[in-house]
């Protein structure tokens, strides 16, 4: 089960993530309590293990612009939050490592989530770092032959029923592990990813990759 700490907003917060047992941890570009400039994301970046995958979160963003900030901070994947189309999302993915497209739960472009190139799906709720849990029957629309990444209103309460329910790929979290905004918890994210990891379906363990940015190895 691949673990994704959103909303990072300092050094300690990743190395804490990290020490967790986090496979990735993202840094929030578009307006938002959690915002990270450009700059300290790079400082924070150059800090954390080779084999932590970094991405920077972007919302309606200039696809060039998308492009730079992944290059001069030297994120490894770009996850786009907004109502890109399919052809900004195609352009982005030619020029960075790794694309997540982000959907709300229920979006009717969900049918056809493969227009837009991505190697990883992510369902959220309507409106993203709310904390707000959507009806998880709404992911039923993501197609199967992506990787499929869930988030919204994800705690270390009910992350292992998600888990259960859906049988993603991997979890997102940011609020759900907070102290206050933009401010991890330790032990909300210890007990986040322990239990993220115990209710993963028994067939994950023989078929997960051996790295964690292994993403679009098996993907067509």
């Amino acid at each position: 089960m691949f673990v994704k700490i959103c909303g990072i907003t300092s050094e300690e917060d990743a190395l804490l993530a990290v020490a967790m047992g986090a496979d990735a941890v993202g840094f929030v570009f578009a307006p938002s309590v959690r915002q990270i400039a450009p700059q300290k994301a790079a400082d924070i970046v150059k800090r954390l293990p080779v084999d932590i995958t970094t991405v920077g979160v972007f919302r309606d963003e200039a696809a060039q612009r998308v492009v730079d900030i992944i290059h001069q901070t030297g994120l490894r994947a770009a996850q786009l939050h907004g109502l890109e189309t399919p052809d900004e999302a195609r352009w982005v993915r030619k020029r960075v490592p790794t694309t997540i497209k982000a959907f709300p739960a229920g979006d009717p472009r969900l049918s056809h989530a493969d227009d837009w190139g991505a190697d990883v799906i992510m369902i959220d709720s309507a409106i993203p770092g709310s904390g707000e849990v959507f009806d998880w029957r709404l992911a039923e629309g993501a197609p199967s032959n992506r990787r499929i990444l869930v988030a919204g209103g994800l705690t270390p309460d009910n992350v292992a029923d998600a888990v259960r329910r859906i049988r993603p790929w991997g979890v997102d979290v940011s609020t759900g592990v907070e102290a206050g905004p933009g401010r991890k918890d330790a032990r909300k994210l210890k007990a986040f990813i322990d239990t993220a990891r115990r209710a993963e379906p028994a067939e994950y363990r023989s078929t997960a990759p051996s790295r964690p940015f292994d993403w679009a190895d098996d993907l067509t």
